[in-house]
């Protein structure tokens, strides 16, 4: 009966022993499970990043750290090269940007009367001049004008049809095509990059706590602002050499009216006293050419009359 017993009581052990460990392992694989969700609940690096609104190539200014050097300042501004790439594929419906220059050369009946009607097609066609040249020969009866021109590039070939019907000769007409589209588009791509990355300085700068902090970053304000007056500089030359084209124009005449009427008794004798002038300029210059014959020809002439009064003085005697 005892030994009964003591099997009873064994057996009970047993039992009891092993549903224990059952239960552990139930809840060892409860827990593994539990263990092996969590780094898909708590991994940040796989969740995707945030949204970024269109007009920004920079990140966010929530995740910068604050100004405390070079390396991670130009870390925290660094442009977005994909986005920037994109920018510049929405700017290919810029317009296209041409520049026309031209000049022509021809001869005219009469030069004056040829340079009021070439004022009066530019006031129309709303140009304007940049400079203005005479040119009088009367001995070779020319005289020649030099107009550069400033005309709306839309209103050229009208002016230049306008100047050609004016000559009773052309001499020369070259006109040249440039297109600029392409440094237009990067040049101001440039000028909206530097403005973004001004404005993301300005506010680092506003969140700046040191005096070193601050002299580094405006420091480089300083050549971020250079390169946008130089960029924009440009923008402007293109625009206005765009807007406005540019034509040089000379044309003159072999036989001006002033000269054809001045012709009579009064002018022969004004050209006859210009050439006697002439004559006599010449004549003196071609004797004071030769001073050095002249001094010899003058001491020669002084020791003669000497020796000529020496003879005379010892003949008295």
């Amino acid at each position: 009966m005892k030994a009964y017993f003591l099997f009873f009581t064994t057996v009970l052990l047993v039992s009891a022993s092993c549903k224990n460990k059952g239960d552990d392992k139930i809840h060892s694989v409860t827990i593994g499970d539990v263990t092996a969700e969590k780094p898909k609940v708590m991994d940040v690096s796989m969740a995707p990043p945030a949204e970024k609104n269109d007009d920004e190539i920079y990140t966010s200014v929530e995740t910068q750290p604050e100004f405390v050097g070079d390396s991670e300042a130009d870390a925290d501004v660094k442009v977005d090269e994909s986005e920037i790439n994109t920018r510049k594929t929405q700017k290919g419906d810029v317009a296209q940007k041409i520049i026309k220059e031209g000049d022509i050369s021809f001869e005219t009946a009469d030069v004056k009367a040829t340079r009021q009607q070439i004022i009066a097609s530019l006031k129309k066609l709303k140009g304007y001049i940049q400079s203005d040249q005479e040119t009088d020969d009367g001995s070779y009866g020319r005289k020649e004008y030099q107009l550069d021109i400033k005309i709306p590039a839309a209103n050229f070939d009208t002016f230049l049809g306008s100047v050609s019907s004016t000559a009773t000769k052309i001499d020369s007409k070259n006109i040249s095509i440039r297109d600029v589209t392409t440094e237009y588009i990067d040049t101001k791509t440039r000028l909206d990059n530097k403005l973004v990355l001004e404005k993301r300085y300005l506010e680092l700068l506003k969140r700046a706590s040191k005096i070193s902090e601050m002299l580094e970053i405006e420091n480089k304000l300083a050549g971020i602002r250079a390169d946008i007056e130089s960029n924009q500089g440009q923008l402007n030359y293109l625009n206005k050499q765009v807007a406005y084209s540019s034509l040089t124009i000379k044309f003159y005449t072999e036989r001006p009216s002033q000269v054809e009427t001045s012709v009579g008794f009064g002018y022969k004798i004004m050209k006859a006293l210009e050439s006697g002038l002439s004559l006599l300029q010449e004549l003196f210059f071609g004797i004071l050419s030769l001073w050095p014959y002249l001094i010899v020809i003058f001491a020669l002439y002084l020791f003669i009359k000497r020796w000529r009064k020496r003879r005379k003085l010892a003949k008295a005697a």
